[in-house]
């Protein structure tokens, strides 16, 4: 089978980026012929027969390139010239996209559905129905649906893109375009690693009907030993407003017997400094990530937005460690309430300092929810029973587009019957 991946970076980079990486490294070691499409950069870890990519766009760079760079992101009519180079040089049987939207647009949808490819996207976010992908209002700070139930103008009306409206003006543009033109569409089935993700589609007619729930993979550290929990807890993740690092810091600033350690990157990585009980340890990957997740006695989600399915939710339980967490989004999915975690639904500063603090008293309980997150490392989906359901899905829209009578189940009652 001959798999196209497309996503605007080819390096790891995000959650994104280590999903189609990951899974487009496992698709090759069973034999398939996996190839990539995307935003060139030199940091990129996969390629294409052609050597075919779009160029790089620096949002944070000045230069006279960036005059283009409003009509670039709303269509790009180089993404698809150089992924129609891609396709007739690969011929792939099937094209798998993820997060496509300003690097590339979803034009490349259209100059696919023209080679008469099937096409599935893994909705990694809220991209095709909010254009600043993340459903939520910088101003109030709190989750927004205004563009699934109104207009797109909503995005422009409110400044939702970083607080700007030029650039709110313009995904107003972007996300108006793609509706006119029906481009969404064209895709075959939208892969939701939600239940949560999934529902909010439906909400939009032209998802309707195209939606399977497939919870996303973890690779499960090692567990070999015991390995004691040390007298700390952790955030690790993005540092930005929505996913609630701010109410988080103050939460750490009332609890000063509390040792906190935070890891990660992002626009709010200044505030956690000078904090006396808390440690910024930076960005951390791999067995250093996995070693600070094992020993502290719990981790600490406290996101604002409605997101997904986080994979530091899953990667805290399978090492063990429970989370406290925002009961928001896809996150009540992922964590078992008062067994390897605590979900709050009233989600505010002395809620989560309330939790926080009685958890952090409280050796016996963070014992026996450590125990219930080993345990539920049994049932939790591997790369393995990911990628050969990922096969078994580009195996029915490849036959299906072979098959001229067009009689197959509908991907509704795929989704129902063969959800993992």
């Amino acid at each position: 089978m001959k798999i196209l991946m497309v996503n605007k970076f080819l390096y790891a980079r995000g959650g994104a980026e280590t999903y189609f990486l990951k899974i487009g490294s496992y698709l090759e070691r069973l034999g398939h012929q996996v190839e990539y499409f995307g935003m060139y950069d030199e940091k990129n870890m996969v390629s294409n027969s052609a050597n075919e990519y779009t160029s790089h766009l620096d949002f944070h760079r000045a230069g006279i390139k960036r005059i283009l760079y409003p009509i670039r992101i709303i269509y790009s009519f180089q993404a698809r010239k150089r992924v129609r180079k891609v396709i007739r040089k690969f011929e792939p049987d099937i094209v798998h996209l993820n997060n496509i939207n300003f690097q590339l647009t979803p034009s490349v949808i259209e100059e696919i559905h023209w080679h008469n490819i099937p096409m599935i996207q893994t909705v990694h976010d809220s991209q095709m129905i909010c254009p600043n992908h993340i459903m939520f209002n910088l101003f109030t700070k709190k989750p927004c649906d205004r563009c699934l139930k109104g207009s797109k103008w909503n995005c422009a009306r409110y400044h939702c893109i970083h607080a700007s409206r030029v650039k709110s003006v313009i995904g107003s543009i972007e996300a108006l375009l793609y509706v006119k033109r029906k481009t969404y569409g064209l895709v075959d089935l939208f892969i939701c690693p939600s239940y949560f993700m999934e529902e909010k589609l439906r909400q939009a007619k032209h998802f309707s009907g195209k939606t399977a729930v497939l919870h996303n993979f973890i690779e499960l550290g090692n567990r070999e030993g015991t390995d004691k929990k040390e007298d700390y807890i952790l955030y690790f993740g993005r540092l930005s407003e929505e996913k609630g690092v701010g109410m988080f810091l103050n939460c750490c600033r009332k609890l000063p017997h509390i040792k906190v350690k935070i890891a990660g990157t992002g626009p709010l990585e200044h505030m956690c400094t000078g904090i006396p009980n808390v440690e910024f340890v930076g960005f951390k990957t791999g067995n250093e990530l996995d070693t600070l997740i094992k020993k502290a006695k719990f981790s600490v989600y406290p996101s604002i937005c409605y997101e997904n399915c986080p994979l530091s939710v899953l990667e805290s339980e399978s090492l063990g460690t429970p989370v406290i967490a925002s009961k928001l989004g896809g996150i009540p999915e992922l964590i078992e309430d008062n067994e390897t975690g605590i979900l709050i639904e009233d989600i505010n500063e002395d809620n989560f300092t309330k939790e926080i603090d009685a958890l952090y008293k409280d050796d016996r309980k963070i014992q026996m929810m450590s125990e219930k997150c080993i345990a539920k490392r049994t049932h939790m989906v591997s790369i393995e029973d990911y990628g050969n359901k990922m096969i078994e899905i580009y195996s029915q829209y490849i036959n299906r587009r072979k098959d001229e009578t067009g009689i197959h189940s509908t991907p509704i009652e795929w989704a129902v019957d063969k959800r993992i």
